[in-house]
C-alpha cells in the first residue's frame, strides 16, 4: 500500500487496484481556437495544466497501473443528447453545430479528441460520456469491475463541472477518490477552489485533493 500527505487526511491506496482518470482534456476545450476559446474563455488557463499531466501520466504508465480517459462526446445525430443539454444556456455555438474544429462535442471531430501531449496508447481505456460524468450511460463502471479497481486518481478539466461530477458518480459507486489539484482546472478559478473545498470538506465527504508532487514522490519511492 502507497500513502500520501493529502487533504483532509492521507490517502492510501494501492497502484494495482487504482486506477488514473484523466477527464475531458479535449482539443475543444484546451487549444486556442476550440469551442471553449469560441465562447470567451481564456483557455490558458486550462492548458497550464498539460505538463503536471503529463509528468503524471508518464509516472503512471511507468509503475504500469490503469489508465482511463474520458470525452465528451456524442453521437452525429445528436440522439444521446438531451434537448436539456443542448439548450442550455445562450452560446454561439452548440452541441452538434459547426465550431472552429468541426462539429462540436460530436464523436470522430477533430476538436473533440484528446490533446496530443495525453493522447491514450495501447491498452488504455477510452471512454466517450454523453453527460458531465465519466459512469452516466457509459461501460466505466464495468471496466473498472473487471480489473477489481477500489481507487481512483483524478485528473482533468473543468474541476466543478465534469471532474467533480465525476467523483460524486464514483462516491456513489464505492470508490475512494483523489484530485490532483494542480492537474485540474477551470476557465474560473474561483470555481475550481470552492470545488477543492467541497470535495474534501466533512472528512473527505466526496473524495480527497493533493498536489501532483506528493503522488509523484510516492510512485518513485522504492519497494
Amino acid at each position: 500500500m502507497t500513502s500520501i500527505q493529502a487533504q483532509p487526511f492521507p490517502y492510501t491506496f494501492d497502484p494495482r487496484r487504482t486506477a488514473l482518470v484523466i477527464i475531458d482534456m479535449q482539443r475543444d476545450f484546451i487549444e486556442p481556437g476550440g469551442f471553449g476559446e469560441s465562447l470567451g474563455n481564456n483557455v490558458a488557463l486550462l492548458s497550464a495544466i498539460v505538463p503536471a499531466c503529463r509528468a503524471v501520466l508518464d509516472a503512471w504508465r511507468e509503475v504500469g497501473a490503469l489508465v482511463v480517459h474520458t470525452r465528451e462526446a456524442h453521437q452525429p445525430d445528436l440522439s444521446d443528447c438531451p434537448p436539456a443539454k443542448r439548450n442550455r444556456g445562450n452560446p454561439s455555438l452548440r452541441i452538434g453545430d459547426e465550431g472552429p474544429m468541426g462539429r462540436v462535442l460530436v464523436m470522430g471531430e477533430p476538436g473533440n479528441q484528446i490533446i496530443p501531449e495525453l493522447a491514450p496508447v495501447a491498452g488504455e481505456i477510452v471512454i466517450d460520456k454523453p453527460g458531465k460524468g465519466a459512469f452516466y450511460a457509459t461501460p466505466l463502471q464495468g471496466f473498472l469491475q473487471e480489473r477489481e479497481i477500489t481507487h481512483l486518481v483524478f485528473m482533468g478539466v473543468t474541476t466543478e463541472v465534469c471532474v467533480q461530477t465525476s467523483m460524486r458518480e464514483a462516491n456513489d459507486r464505492g470508490y475512494d477518490s483523489l484530485l490532483l489539484a494542480d492537474c485540474t482546472e477551470s476557465y474560473f478559478p474561483q470555481f475550481k477552489a470552492s470545488a477543492i473545498e467541497m470535495i474534501h470538506a466533512q472528512g473527505a465527504i466526496v473524495g480527497w485533493t493533493a498536489d501532483s508532487a506528493s503522488l509523484l514522490a510516492a510512485l518513485a519511492a522504492p519497494g
